[in-house]
């Protein structure tokens, strides 16, 4: 006579047995739990850092001289050149002001000329000793008083010429156009709180992140000092705000010569090529960071579990017990399976699937990973076909 099951306890077998097809347990009743024995191997990760994206040159464009904006001569977003006008800003003062430096000069060059007539004339009549040696020094002295007001003046001259062609403001290299905060009409100087834009020159991208000191030493001290670690530095990836990898490779250029003791960490720059601006000055992303670790001890994350954010798996003794261990693993992974740091070492055996069920000491009965995938299997098919 055949035994019957209720179909509810049939099914929580099923599902305790395991999660996919390739690895599991089976039921505890069983005491069988799937196995593996730990290797060591090369693996490959990728290392993610935050990481804020800005333009080749960020220059903020500021007024040198103070009046009413009269014309916005580009919207934002444009793209300029390197010369193109920007912004004017009224000119009726300092138009004045070239003027009145230049009749100044006028009216010194016309005394200067007619105390050279007197100087000329002094120094006859000292000649013939009609005059003292006084009265000629005094005449050549107001003159050389008169050169001097003529440089003074023809120096005004400069400083209102240089303040009136401040006045067309223009971009000092290739670049697009920032937010623009003052319109027409907006008194500003340069002591104004805000810049009147920002020209970003974008072609190619720098993306700064920061890399843990530790990180930074282990890699200084396997290429023999920070230049060789940068030169010897993978290309990386950058993954956008929306998710998608950017589709060029970057280079790591640069490291800040000094830690940040705040967080303990470096600031790096990664440099992009942005041939068809994609990438924009002040966006955020992701430097994706490819590493390879050596000799490195992979398990499945399914064979882990946590106790106060601390991970643990049950490992396998000569005598079937299993005993739970605390483990360090990378905080990268492929969502799939962990690297391990520490805790576990090549020829160790640890369970593998359905931990859950496990308690420290309890003996169980090790099978491989393809006999508890053929025993989840039988027991899905006796399920369909309801034989038991």
């Amino acid at each position: 006579m055949k035994k019957t099951f209720p179909l509810s306890l049939l099914i929580c077998a099923v599902v305790t047995v395991g999660c996919s097809k390739s690895q599991g347990g089976m039921p505890a009743a069983s005491n069988e739990y799937a196995v593996e024995t730990v290797k060591t191997t090369e693996a490959s990760t990728t290392v993610s850092y935050p990481a804020t994206i800005k333009g080749q040159q960020d220059i903020e464009i500021r007024p040198k001289v103070s009046g009413f904006i009269t014309r916005l001569c580009v919207d934002e977003g444009a793209y300029v050149r390197k010369g193109q006008l920007l912004f004017t800003i009224d000119n009726v003062q300092y138009v004045e002001a070239v003027k009145s430096a230049q009749a100044q000069i006028n009216v010194i060059t016309t005394n200067i000329s007619t105390q050279k007539l007197t100087v000329d004339n002094k120094k006859m009549l000292l000649e013939k000793k009609i005059i003292s040696e006084y009265d000629y020094q005094v005449a050549e002295n107001q003159l050389k008083s008169l050169q001097a007001q003529l440089e003074q003046a023809q120096a005004q001259l400069a400083s209102a010429r240089e303040n009136l062609r401040y006045c067309s403001v223009t971009s000092p290299a290739n670049g697009y156009v920032g937010t623009i905060p003052y319109r027409v009409g907006s008194l500003v100087s340069g002591q104004s709180a805000q810049a009147l834009t920002t020209v970003s020159d974008n072609n190619v991208m720098h993306v700064y992140f920061s890399m843990t000191e530790k990180d930074l030493l282990t890699l200084s001290r396997e290429s023999g000092g920070v230049n060789g670690a940068i030169d010897n530095m993978p290309e990386v990836s950058l993954q956008l705000a929306d998710g998608s990898t950017y589709d060029m490779k970057g280079k790591i250029t640069t490291a800040s010569g000094v830690i940040d003791q705040s967080t303990g960490s470096v600031s790096m720059r990664a440099s992009f090529e942005n041939p068809r601006k994609i990438l924009r000055s002040g966006g955020s992303a992701v430097i994706l960071f490819p590493t390879v670790v050596k000799e490195a001890v992979v398990i499945p994350q399914k064979c882990t579990f946590e106790i106060q954010e601390k991970k643990f798996v049950y490992v396998v003794g000569s005598d079937n017990k299993v005993k739970s261990r605390e483990i360090e693993v990378l905080s990268q992974n492929d969502g799939t399976n962990y690297i391990v740091t520490s805790g576990l070492k090549s020829g160790e055996r640890i369970v593998v699937d359905v931990v859950t069920n496990l308690k420290d000491d309890m003996e169980i009965k090790p099978i491989t990973p393809e006999q508890a995938a053929k025993n989840i299997d039988q027991a899905a098919e006796d399920l369909k076909n309801r034989k038991m």
